[in-house]
């Protein structure tokens, strides 16, 4: 079985202009003309054909794998929801997971919700790719900015507080 890699990353909705899905892999080049690369793997868990999470790393053409972090779908919210409703245990095998046999018709990774990913990916990337997530696409954080704080009150001279 497939683990329909291609739409699982689409879903994701990553900004990176210059990019491509090879097997179960992600490849990105996110600021054109540099040398780095982006490379997004599916994490294993110590069960067979089992995915627990996404393996970011920056990779230099020259010296190889510079960095890496894994980001673990339970620590992002990717299948709460599914597995609420599903009555999993969080001590279960399958918490937080997706495995390869799935139910036909259906993605694998079905009932993800990616935003908790998709924001982790852009906090990684921001260190090694400054600016290419607001070159690429406008980020989805940024109307989450922190607000101005109100203004303190003015208190007039000769006033009185109650």
């Amino acid at each position: 079985m497939s683990l329909q890699a291609p739409e699982f990353f689409a879903e994701l909705c990553l900004p990176f202009h210059d990019h491509t899905v090879v097997g179960n892999t992600y490849y990105a080049a996110p600021v054109p003309g540099t040398p780095l690369r982006l490379r997004i793997d599916f994490s294993h868990t110590i069960y067979a054909d089992t995915y627990g999470g996404l393996r970011l790393a920056v990779v230099h053409p020259d010296r190889g794998e510079i960095d890496a972090v894994a980001l673990a779908f339970v620590d992002h919210g990717t299948f709460h929801r599914r597995d609420e409703a599903n009555n999993t245990s969080p001590n279960a095998s399958e918490y937080g997971t997706f495995g390869k046999y799935h139910r036909q018709g259906r993605p694998p990774w079905e009932g993800a919700v990616t935003t908790g990913l998709r924001d982790a990916i852009e906090q990684y990337s921001a260190v090694w790719f400054p600016g290419a997530w607001t070159a690429s696409a406008p980020s989805r954080t940024a109307d989450r900015a922190p607000r101005p704080s109100p203004a303190a009150p003015v208190t007039r001279v000769g006033a009185r507080v109650r």
